[in-house]
C-alpha cells in the first residue's frame, strides 16, 4: 500500500514541534508535594480515588525535585524553612510551576509573626494561589488545571534550553522592631 492510499483512507494532520511538547506537558504534569502543615492532609486526598488527579497525568508525586513539573507548597513557611523550599525550587528542571496551597502559603495566613513569611512570593515566583485553611482537594485540582491552560496557551512557548537563569531572590530575615527586644533602630543594632 502506497502513502496516498494511505493517506486518502486514515487522512492526516499537522503539528508543530512547540505544540507536541506543550501537549506532552500539559498531560503529564508531576507535583513536588512540600507539605509543611495540615494543606498536607488535602494534599494527600486530592491523589485518593475519590478526587482522581490521576486523570490530568499528576498523579505521580515526585520526591525528588529534580523529576517534579510543579512546587505544590502546602502549609506556613518560615524564614527558615525558605531557604530549603527555595533550594528544592532551585533543583527542579525547566519549566516548572509554583502552586502556593492554602492562605499560609499565600499569604502567611493567620500567623503575622517575624518567624513566618508573608506569603511565598517574597522568594519564589508564584503562578497559582489557592485560597482556602486548609483548601479542599478540587480547588487543587483547579489549580493544575489553570496551569495545563496556561501551558496551552498560544502566547506560551516551551523553554528547549535552561541557561540557569535566576527569576527571583533570596528569601532573607528582616529586622523586626520590637519594645521587647530593647533596640530602638538597626543602627544601634550593629554598634
Amino acid at each position: 500500500m502506497g502513502l496516498s492510499e494511505s493517506i486518502a483512507r486514515d487522512g492526516f494532520f499537522t503539528t508543530t514541534k512547540n505544540e507536541v511538547i506543550k501537549w506532552g506537558q500539559k498531560n503529564a504534569l508531576w507535583p513536588m508535594p512540600l507539605g509543611i502543615s495540615c494543606c498536607a492532609i488535602e494534599m494527600m486526598a486530592m491523589g485518593a480515588s475519590r478526587f482522581d488527579v490521576s486523570r490530568f497525568g499528576s498523579e505521580v508525586m515526585r520526591m525528588t525535585p529534580r523529576q517534579a513539573d510543579i512546587l505544590l507548597v502546602a502549609g506556613t513557611v518560615t524564614y527558615k524553612m525558605a531557604w530549603v523550599v527555595r533550594k528544592i525550587y532551585d533543583q527542579m528542571p525547566e519549566p516548572k510551576w509554583v502552586i502556593a496551597m492554602g492562605v499560609c502559603a499565600s499569604s502567611g495566613g493567620m500567623f503575622r509573626s517575624y518567624s513566618v513569611v508573608q506569603g511565598i512570593d517574597q522568594f519564589l515566583p508564584v503562578d497559582v494561589y489557592v485560597s482556602g485553611c486548609p483548601p479542599r482537594p478540587e480547588a487543587v485540582i483547579k489549580a493544575i488545571m489553570t496551569i495545563q491552560e496556561k501551558i496551552g496557551d498560544s502566547s506560551y512557548q516551551p523553554p528547549l534550553v535552561n541557561f540557569g537563569k535566576d527569576v527571583s531572590p533570596m528569601a532573607h530575615q528582616k529586622f523586626f522592631p520590637s519594645k521587647l527586644n530593647s533596640v530602638d533602630n538597626l543602627s544601634s543594632m550593629t554598634k
